[in-house]
């Protein structure tokens, strides 16, 4: 895992995250992993039991939430906010790169706090990812019932 970008006080996202991480995302304090990436995605991923497994052994709260990019629904996005608003924090939110996690926090922020998906995509590039999409998938989002 390259390390964790912090978003805000709350939470950061990373990459797929190895077993080995999970004790050091204790050491720097993290309390919660929420995971967005589906098992399986691709050969040799670390499977989300194993990773509840160990983070349990460490002591951290672990959320396994599956998300495909291409595919968010205003549910998926609902459950984000809802598991990151229960989570003790700080919480690291991982996925293959860390981009799913980011356009899910972002369309909360979008959704439940009514923020500016542009102020989002532009702190999110000062923070090396790019969520150009944001603003038209928060737009289809909205539009749905």
């Amino acid at each position: 895992m390259q390390g964790p970008v912090r978003i805000n006080d709350q939470l950061s996202v990373a990459g797929q995250i190895a077993p080995s991480d999970i004790a050091a995302l204790k050491q720097q304090g993290f309390e919660t992993i929420i995971n967005n990436r589906p098992d399986n995605e691709e050969p040799g991923q670390y499977s989300a039991d194993a990773a509840q497994a160990e983070a349990a052994k460490q002591g951290i709260a672990y959320v396994y939430q599956p998300v495909t990019t291409s595919a968010i629904t205003k549910g998926d996005v609902t459950a984000f906010h809802h598991a990151l608003s229960r989570a003790t924090q700080p919480v690291l939110a991982h996925c293959r790169s860390g981009t799913r996690c980011y356009l899910l926090w972002g369309l909360s922020k979008i959704m439940f706090d009514n923020e500016s998906p542009l102020a989002i995509v532009a702190d999110a590039a000062r923070n090396g990812y790019d969520l150009r999409s944001l603003p038209a998938l928060a737009e289809k989002l909205q539009a749905e019932k």
